[in-house]
């Protein structure tokens, strides 16, 4: 089947979608996600094919940590889809109603996008966290992913077709497009009329792509180039806790953290320390000529490493003055993804949350929570890094449109 048929059985469906009540909705959801833990065994064999694939055309350890799927991830995999169906549906919600001078009552509801298209890397988890989002608010999606998940994205879209034919649902409101070619991807990118909005997913260069090539509206998920700074007064042991796990717990997420910022005033206790720690993770460290002296091993770092989004075991470290130049130097470096601050100085914390440029900035915390579950949403369909329409970790609100419905009893304008 051509990408222009699939595209048109998907704008076909969109409205069987959108007109499904809640229940149902929740319904076919509930049904997706026991099939995906009753399938589980079909889909890790043939994740195995992706794993074994991976590994000989040499993708990393942080890709492949993406890739692989065990029990346990598709256990997770189905319980987002449970989160998703005990959220609350916000298609039809008002959200705004006024009345005018002239009688007319006018209401804001939320509605469907339409037809959501996503083009993903090696990450066959997004396809099932695509699904239930798009599906709640009552919108079709198209899924490309990439070649190294392609058996993995295959089995998952599968068993949820399978779950929705069997319990009497649309089961194209969800397409894979099996063609992972380059071609097929800037074809996609240009379904103006089928698509409604295109989301990326993956690396820095997936993202450029769609958003130069694109005709279509693009919502930018980006890299995540994530900070931590050190404040003068931190705690050492919660800095060296929140560090090694934002770098470690995950190396091949956008959220893992890839830089950090250590105030000059407690980098001689908090490195040599925070060094040791890192080293015993397998972290390489890339350091200014202040935080070299005092981490033992330490490499000498350039200005790539402070601009560079690892997914590895490996970590930039900058010495700063104060959190005003530490700012200064995040706000140069980042992706506006998340950053994050470690201090006990409240000014300093208010400083640097309305200073930072990002989706999401912490204090006291890891950059490891910007996530759509760890939000509360259920699932995310990505990251935005843009100002427009969404921001930070994007659930069911920011798959929804609006329209106007505006009541009236015979008024014409004069």
């Amino acid at each position: 089947m051509t990408l222009l048929e699939l595209a048109t059985k998907a704008k076909n469906v969109k409205y069987s979608v959108a007109s499904l009540s809640t229940e149902k909705k929740n319904a076919a959801i509930t049904a997706v996600a026991d099939a995906l833990e009753a399938n589980a065994a079909s889909i890790i064999s043939a994740n195995a094919i992706d794993m074994e694939n991976g590994a000989q055309k040499g993708l990393s350890q942080g890709l492949l940590d993406r890739l692989k799927l065990d029990e346990s991830r598709i256990k997770g995999m189905a319980d987002g889809l449970r989160e998703v169906v005990a959220l609350e549906d916000p298609i039809g919600k008002v959200v705004e109603e006024f009345t005018r001078p002239n009688g007319l009552d006018i209401k804001k509801r939320l509605v469907p996008i339409g037809v959501v298209g996503v083009i993903y890397e090696a990450r066959p988890n997004v396809t099932a966290d695509v699904f239930g989002l798009c599906f709640k608010t009552g919108n079709a999606v198209i899924l490309k992913g990439g070649s190294d998940a392609l058996e993995s994205n295959k089995a998952i879209v599968k068993v949820i077709k399978d779950a929705l034919r069997v319990g009497g649902f649309p089961e194209d409101a969800i397409t894979l497009i099996e063609d992972t070619s380059r071609e097929t991807a800037k074809e996609m990118m240009r379904l103006n009329g089928y698509i409604d909005v295109l989301i990326p997913r993956g690396s820095a260069g997936l993202i450029k792509s769609v958003v130069e090539n694109a005709s279509v509206p693009v919502i930018e998920t980006g890299s995540g180039n994530c900070h931590i700074y050190v404040d003068y007064d931190a705690d050492i042991d919660m800095a060296v806790n929140i560090i090694v796990n934002a770098k470690t717990q995950r190396i091949g997420v956008c959220n893992a953290c890839e830089s950090l910022v250590i105030n000059e005033n407690i980098a001689s206790k908090l490195l040599p320390v925070l060094n040791k720690e890192l080293r015993a993770k397998g972290v390489q460290i890339f350091a200014d000529e202040k935080a070299k002296a005092l981490m033992e091993g330490a490499d000498a770092a350039t200005e790539q490493d402070f601009a560079t989004e690892y997914l590895d075991y490996i970590i930039s470290v900058k010495t700063v003055a104060s959190v005003e130049e530490a700012i200064e130097h995040i706000n140069k470096y980042n992706t506006g993804h998340s950053e994050a601050i470690i201090t006990n100085d409240k000014d300093n914390a208010e400083k640097f949350l309305n200073g930072i440029d990002a989706a999401c900035v912490y204090v006291n915390a890891s950059t490891r929570f910007t996530d759509g579950f760890e939000f509360g949403f259920g699932a995310e369909i990505g990251i935005s890094t843009q100002k427009l329409h969404a921001r930070g970790p994007m659930g069911l609100m920011a798959l929804t449109s609006y329209k106007y419905t505006i009541y009236g009893d015979g008024q014409v304008r004069k």
